[in-house]
Parts: structure tokens; C-alpha cells; sequence
């Protein structure tokens, strides 16, 4: 008597299902960085925040990172990962490579989500206008307010983007962990970057997380329904790389 129902329910287009379960997604990373920012508006995380920062420098001076001696040079240079000059040219190279290959459509979308993450970012920085950590020196420059992190939502944002929107070109699951994996393991190591060297709190990089992956997830959601209302989109994401 249920076999009708749950014939119905299983053969649900995964077109359908998947947007569905990645706006729930999106929904709940805006839900967390509501929460968040609330707490870090009211002060509430500034004690745990400044003792992890110092946490991670040495006792007898505040100056000199924990770890040996080359970890504080290691850091700077993943820690450029998330910067605009690399995330730049990663997304023109990214871009170029899609135009190449005749994927116009896709290059252009890739190309306008990123940027609008990245102009996300900068209203959320004056929106909060949260003081950089000043508890231990910084051990890299900085140019900008601290919440959301901009190098973690950054690199979020973009390694994320395109690790999802790259993925869908591959044919097999394993590429695809392949991509996504690598996506993530950047952002995560920018953002920890970001505490290391002292330029930022340990909120501010989670905050960064969360906003870029939802971020992401929306661009990952926008694009599966542009490409089901564009045959152009569809003919562009099948045709083999020439």
C-alpha cells in the first residue's frame, strides 16, 4: 500500500533534492554567522579570543611565536594563499582557462560570484568594523578591520567556488573528493594562518569560514538552477575539454 509513496519519494529528481538540501545548508551557516557576529559585537568571545591568541606565543616574550624556528616563516607564506594578489590570479587563471575551453557562459559565472563574494566581505568589514588583536605584536602586515577574517572568507570563498563548480566537470567521484578536499584544506590552513601570526582572532577566522562556505553553497545552488534554465549552460558543462 506504501509502495506508490515510496516509489514516488526515491525516484525524486537528485536536481531537485540537492538544492534543496544545500539551501538548508546555506540557511544554517547564515543562522551561525548571525550568531556569531552577535556574540562578538557584545564582547562575548573576547576573553577566549585573547587567550588563544597568546596561547600561541611564548611566555617570556609575546614577540616570538611557539614552534620552531622556520613554522612563523611557513605560516606568512601559506598565509598568502588567501591574499587578493594570489586569490586574483588564481580566479583569472581559473576564468582564462574556462574561456579557452570555450565555456563562456561558465567563465563569466565563476567570475562574477567570486567577485561578488569578495564585495561581500568588504561591506561585512565595515559593517562590524571589529579593532585587529593587539595583545601580542603581529607578525605580518595588515591593511583592514579583523571580522569576518578577509584572508579565511576569502580563500573560502574562492577555493570553495571553484573546487565546487570545477568538480562538476568531473566525471569521477574520486576527482571530485579530490577537488573539494583540496578546497577546503586551503581555507582551513589560511585561517589558522591568521591566528598564528596574530593578525586575527580566533572568531574572526570562523566567521570568515562560515560566511564563505555559505557563500559557496549558494553559488553552488545558483548555478545548478541557471544551468537548468539555460540549454547554453548544460551543452557548455557536458562538452569534453578540447
Amino acid at each position: 500500500m506504501l509502495r506508490g509513496p515510496w516509489r514516488w519519494l526515491s525516484g525524486w529528481d537528485v536536481m531537485v533534492t540537492r538544492p534543496l538540501g544545500l539551501l538548508l545548508l546555506v540557511m544554517a551557516c547564515v543562522l551561525g554567522f548571525v550568531v556569531l557576529s552577535d556574540e562578538v559585537h557584545e564582547g562575548e568571545t573576547q576573553d577566549i579570543d585573547e587567550r588563544i591568541v597568546r596561547s600561541l606565543r611564548r611566555p617570556e616574550d609575546p614577540a616570538l611565536p611557539r614552534g620552531p624556528w622556520w613554522l612563523a616563516e611557513t605560516a606568512r607564506d601559506v598565509t598568502s594563499l588567501g591574499g587578493f594578489p594570489v586569490l586574483s590570479l588564481l580566479t583569472a587563471t581559473v576564468c582564462g582557462f574556462l574561456a579557452v575551453a570555450r565555456r563562456y557562459r561558465t567563465s563569466l559565472f565563476v567570475l562574477s560570484a567570486i567577485v561578488t563574494g569578495w564585495l561581500l566581505n568588504a561591506v561585512l568589514k565595515s559593517l562590524f568594523n571589529r579593532p585587529r588583536p593587539s595583545v601580542v605584536p603581529h607578525l605580518t602586515e595588515t591593511m583592514s578591520t579583523s571580522f569576518p577574517s578577509g584572508h579565511a572568507m576569502l580563500s573560502a570563498i574562492t577555493y570553495l567556488t571553484l573546487g565546487a563548480l570545477t568538480a562538476q566537470f568531473a566525471e569521477h567521484r574520486r576527482v571530485k573528493v579530490y577537488l573539494l578536499s583540496m578546497a577546503v584544506l586551503l581555507s582551513v590552513l589560511v585561517g589558522c594562518t591568521r591566528v598564528y601570526l596574530g593578525v586575527h582572532y580566533p572568531t574572526d577566522v570562523l566567521g570568515g569560514w562560515v560566511a564563505g562556505l555559505a557563500w559557496a553553497l549558494f553559488v553552488t545552488v545558483a548555478a545548478k538552477g541557471v544551468r537548468r534554465r539555460s540549454p547554453a549552460l548544460r551543452e557548455e558543462a557536458h562538452r569534453p575539454v578540447e
